[in-house]
């Protein structure tokens, strides 16, 4: 399948954007994480004084390597911290940390969109790949099947577009509470809330970009199909 001018006018809006959101994340994680927080609490010490403020002793922190590589695990109810994050003191690190704390609080309320993106993590997994692969499949024994084989990798590729939708309001609810628990908790002053909006609403424009390239790409592969039935 080559790149159709159609594909790329489809992606290009959504390339664009994932660019932009990288760049924007890039410049802001390195100019904030120069920034050291008043409080003087590096983004574990954060996390952890957020966590037990709201009853979750039980939730762990660990250390992992990796750049932004911060994310929560919420089978293991572990909280994982990137070494730029977990043991330095700037607000870069203390935003990230108290975002990663906000899913731990969104597991514990049984927030709805964090319960159905986790079931759906396994299919994803998979169907990231291999929906593709059946799309082509389906597209060279269109002879012998029809469109059904192709269609059916439409639909596993679908679930893919749907996790990328699904996601947006888990990051935009984590950081919204990140933000809240910052100042309440006082692990951050009102006035040093800019630097942590500017990482946090940087890093919520590369989950738009990635729905937007996955549901960019689900249409195409609706437009090949439907355009060969015609």
């Amino acid at each position: 399948m080559y790149l159709s001018p159609l594909y790329l006018i489809l992606s290009l809006p959504a390339l664009l954007l994932g660019l932009w959101a990288q760049w924007r994340v890039k410049s802001a994680y390195g100019k904030y994480s120069r920034v050291p927080a008043a409080s003087g609490m590096s983004g574990a010490q954060a996390a952890r004084k957020i966590l037990d403020a709201n009853g979750l002793q039980n939730v762990m922190i660990e250390r992992v390597g990796g750049t932004l590589s911060d994310h929560y695990d919420p089978r293991s109810k572990t909280l994982r911290l990137s070494e730029g994050v977990y043991g330095t003191p700037s607000l870069a690190a203390v935003g990230i940390a108290a975002h990663e704390a906000g899913h731990a609080l969104q597991d514990k309320v049984h927030y709805g969109p964090l319960a159905l993106r986790s079931a759906m993590v396994p299919t994803v997994q998979i169907g990231s790949w291999l929906g593709p692969l059946i799309f082509l499949a389906g597209l060279f024994l269109a002879g012998i099947f029809g469109t059904t084989l192709a269609w059916l990798g439409v639909a596993i590729f679908g679930a893919t577009a749907l996790f990328s939708i699904v996601t947006l309001p888990v990051e935009f609810d984590a950081s919204k509470r990140a933000k809240q628990l910052l100042v309440s908790t006082g692990v951050l002053a009102p006035q040093e809330m800019q630097g942590v909006n500017n990482v946090l609403d940087a890093a919520a424009l590369t989950y738009v970009a990635a729905a937007l390239q996955a549901i960019m790409t689900l249409m195409y592969y609706g437009s090949i199909l439907l355009g060969r039935r015609d």
